[in-house]
């Protein structure tokens, strides 16, 4: 760890946001999200031997860290995926063998698609994004999405009754038909829009939505 990290992790944020490591060309390696930038930046200078060789590797590199404020965890997840598609940084794209590791996957193919995480990337009209290094990350990622859109979980949907997803409202149902296709595709789109970083549509989309829930509420 050099002197410019040294100070940068005395005064970072305890709030969320994303933070960027530069190398010492000044390129960005990664990119990371974090729900409080203080914990999040300053576990990646633990001893060698309590961090993963990914890690290990990354700070072997690292030069400097910038970090930016966001005002939720879910707008750290949108810029942190705006910013890996517009910086492809090494450590966040760069893996020896894509094949052990995961994907993240939206079976868009589906009336209702589902969306949960795999390991088999195959031709079957679905959309796959990855591979991401760090499954416990992909793990956070997905839950964070899955709170502000509640796509379906079950692999296949029980036309009887609701889930208990449905009943801790992380999912809206569509099995018994409790929100209409038309609704729920839009749900997908935005997922989409997300996950290929289109964050200026995604954002325009969002405050439509949020305007019109805003005018229904008034009436």
């Amino acid at each position: 760890m050099n002197e410019r990290i040294a100070e940068t992790l005395k005064v970072l944020p305890d709030a969320p946001g994303v933070y960027i490591m530069h190398d010492a060309a000044g390129r960005v390696i990664y990119v990371g999200k974090a729900v409080i930038l203080k914990n999040r930046v300053r576990s990646y200078f633990r001893k060698a031997s309590q961090v993963s060789p990914k890690v290990r590797a990354i700070n072997a590199h690292v030069d400097s860290i910038e970090t930016i404020v966001c005002a939720s965890e879910m707008e750290a997840l949108i810029l942190e995926c705006n910013l890996i598609k517009k910086y492809r940084p090494r450590y966040n794209i760069e893996l020896k063998d894509d094949k052990t590791y995961p994907y993240l996957k939206i079976t868009v193919d589906e009336a209702y698609p589902r969306m949960y995480i795999t390991r088999r990337v195959q031709k079957d009209g679905a959309k796959y994004y990855g591979p991401y290094a760090d499954v416990g990350a992909l793990r956070e990622t997905m839950r964070l999405i899955r709170s502000m859109f509640p796509l379906r979980h079950c692999r296949s949907m029980n036309v009887k009754r609701p889930c208990l997803q449905y009943h801790l409202h992380r999912c809206l149902a569509p099995c018994t038909g409790k929100v209409p296709l038309s609704e729920y595709r839009k749900l997908v789109d935005e997922v989409l829009l997300l996950m290929d970083g289109k964050v200026t549509e995604l954002r325009r989309q969002l405050t439509k939505k949020n305007a019109g829930r805003v005018g229904q509420d008034g009436i």
